[in-house]
């Protein structure tokens, strides 16, 4: 560590993936009850039978966005042998950005062209790149004038860093791309072997155009959904809408402001999107309205530091002459609503004769929000939690399946983990917890990563981590215009975080873990 003349404090990181030196300039969203957050119920006896250790399984993963690309990284280090299924032509998933949007503007219509990028051209993370890195392969500013080296860098940056993970673990090359699943299944009688329909774009690369498709059918041992859940909307149900004559439309096709000049806008949710797209909407609209269904019936404010955006509680109805009521008695004249209402869980590829369901975005029955007991471990599903810091999270739920697969970790009986997800679905409907927030983990995410942590052996969540996340949180509550390029009060966290990032070099392999 040195300080330089001009007051910065750096850190020299040599030997880790990015082999520069980081300088550090001088310069908690709304969640659940603790209850709420799958608080890991006591683990159930490990009665179960264990499998047979060190052996190696047949294992499809279905995409090669974060999650499948970790979950791959991992299964391989098991000594599994993994196929990748990716309808893309490349890696990242939600993190490749598409300029293009959907036809259909609230992505109704189920024979739409799907767009699977739900990404606007401006976003950046609202997290801090040292959190949202993978554990043992720290997100650190490359020393490349090309690269986005702020610490809440754009989408393009982390797709980079995606690149980077699935480049230097050898990823690519396991990796079906233009390759969809329309079928994942049990073999009849036998729920330890999976056939995997998938269909394949015949491409002519010379004219870059595909034209129809290869169909193949395989047998697996086992299968891991890592697809992902930012491609079908959920939409807010408002009476009247049917007659109402503005145009309505969801984030999930939301990329820039031009189209809002001089609009009246409404924007529905709480989420990331609603908070970033309101203001930048609010550069060209003549106004912009945001309601919430999480706030009093009577709340009208206008925002700090602007004098066209405008909070609501949630709207009451609209109407066929242009208006929209609220709660709060408020009627506005709208040219457009844009539906910033989240996504639902979707896996339209999947049959499992009933044994997997989803009742009002509600994936059920799973043990831990991964395993479906009955099925367990020969299906399973990584990235299904919301509200957390993902890329941790994806990677210790990989790290307890493919310890599971291998044989190294045992699972409760079935019985037993049925008994468990009965439990906790008990808990939410005592918490008056709707279906739809089963898997908002919320506050209590760190506690669920270092329970999967300890079934794996490995260290949980970083104490730094947590502290940096909360503090990110504050800022954004504080300063919510410029807490992504004035977050200046975490300087000791970060030193924390990049001495904590010595202690992985690229090709770590976390010894540190049992299950590895």
């Amino acid at each position: 560590m040195k300080v330089t003349t001009d007051g910065h404090v750096c850190v020299r990181m040599d030997g880790d993936p990015a082999d520069v030196i980081i300088c550090k300039l001088s310069t908690k969203p709304n969640s659940l009850p603790l209850v709420t957050a799958t608080t890991p119920t006591k683990h159930l006896s490990m009665s179960s039978p264990q499998l047979p250790t060190n052996i190696s399984r047949h294992v499809a993963v279905i995409g090669a966005g974060a999650a499948g690309l970790v979950a791959a990284r991992d299964l391989r280090r098991k000594g599994h042998d993994v196929v990748v299924f990716e309808r893309d032509n490349q890696v990242g998933g939600t993190w490749v950005y598409n300029p293009r949007v959907e036809p259909d503007p609230l992505s109704l219509d189920p024979n739409r062209r799907i767009i699977h990028s739900s990404l606007y051209r401006s976003l950046r993370t609202n997290l801090p790149r040292e959190v949202m890195g993978f554990k043992d392969y720290p997100f650190i500013a490359k020393n490349d004038k090309k690269r986005d080296q702020r610490r809440f860098p754009g989408h393009q940056e982390v797709l980079l860093y995606l690149q980077d993970f699935a480049s230097e673990f050898g990823i690519e090359e396991i990796v079906r791309f233009d390759t969809e699943v329309v079928h994942a299944g049990p073999v009849k009688d036998d729920i330890g072997k999976w056939t995997v329909r998938s269909k394949r774009k015949i491409r002519d690369d010379v004219r870059e155009v595909s034209f129809g498709f290869d169909v193949d059918e395989e047998i697996y041992d086992a299968v891991v959904i890592c697809n992902g859940h930012y491609t079908e909307p959920r939409i807010a149900q408002i009476p009247g809408i049917s007659s109402w004559p503005g145009k309505q439309m969801h984030s999930h096709n939301y990329r820039t402001p031009e189209g809002f000049q001089d609009q009246v806008a409404i924007l529905i949710g709480s989420s990331a999107s609603s908070f970033d797209l309101s203001r930048e909407i609010a550069g060209v609209a003549k106004e912009v309205h945001v309601t919430l269904r999480s706030v009093a019936d009577e709340t009208y404010q206008e925002q700090p530091g602007f004098d066209n955006i405008w909070l609501h509680s949630m709207i009451e109805s609209a109407h066929a002459d242009g208006s929209v009521v609220f709660r709060n008695g408020r009627v506005v004249v709208a040219d457009i609503i844009i539906h910033c209402t989240g996504y639902k869980y979707h896996f339209p590829f999947l049959d499992t004769n009933g044994i997997v369901t989803v009742d009002e975005n509600r994936v059920a029955p799973l043990y831990k929000h991964v395993f479906p007991p009955v099925l367990a471990p020969w299906l399973s599903f990584v990235g299904l939690p919301w509200k957390v810091v993902p890329f941790p999270l994806f990677e210790l739920q990989t790290k307890w399946i493919a310890g599971v697969l291998s044989g190294h970790i045992a699972l409760p009986t079935p019985e037993e983990m049925m008994e468990d997800v009965k439990a906790f679905y008990l808990t939410l409907e005592a918490s008056n917890i709707p279906k739809y927030r089963t898997h908002n983990l919320g506050v209590s995410q760190f506690e669920y990563d270092n329970w999967l942590a300890s079934q794996c052996g490995c260290p949980g969540i970083e104490e730094w981590r947590e502290q940096m996340y909360d503090a990110a949180g504050k800022s954004k509550l504080l300063r919510p215009e410029i807490y992504r390029d004035e977050l200046d009060d975490d300087d000791d966290l970060v030193l924390e975080a990049y001495a904590d990032f010595k202690k992985y070099t690229s090709k770590s392999q976390s010894s540190s873990c049992f299950s590895q």
